[in-house]
């Protein structure tokens, strides 16, 4: 059984590989936040040179909401891989998934609803 500590490590490993296959760049920054039932996702980083550029060079909202969409489009179709990953590290079935990310910040938010808070142990006091 692993503790709260080794599942955030894991989720943080397989969202950094989802991201260096899926989008071809891992994030700079990543830490996971285990809080009962859900996992928070904290990506620091995440936008391409190419990203970056289509936000500076179309009208402000367009570029963040084709870039927003595109995100958005690639999460849905990996969906089933992150959700798997997530069941596999935790032991606990995702019911749902959110996503967001900053085209200012470049930093990116998933959030995953799990079926219940994933059973870990206590880690060793010294």
């Amino acid at each position: 059984m692993k503790t709260q500590g080794e599942i955030e490590a894991a989720v943080c490993d397989g969202i950094s590989r989802f991201e260096q296959e899926y989008m071809g760049r891992g994030p700079k920054d990543i830490h996971a936040y285990l809080i009962g039932d859900l996992l928070v996702v904290r990506l620091k980083g995440v936008l391409t040179a190419a990203e970056q550029q289509l936000v500076k060079t179309l009208a402000p909202e367009k570029g963040r909401d084709l870039l927003k969409q595109v995100r958005v489009q690639l999460i849905e179709t990996a969906r089933p891989l992150m959700e798997a990953m997530i069941k596999d590290v935790t032991g606990v079935h995702v019911l749902s998934l959110h996503h967001d990310i900053s085209t200012v910040t470049g930093e990116e938010l998933v959030i995953f609803t799990l079926a219940e808070s994933p059973i870990f142990r206590e880690p060793k006091r010294k």
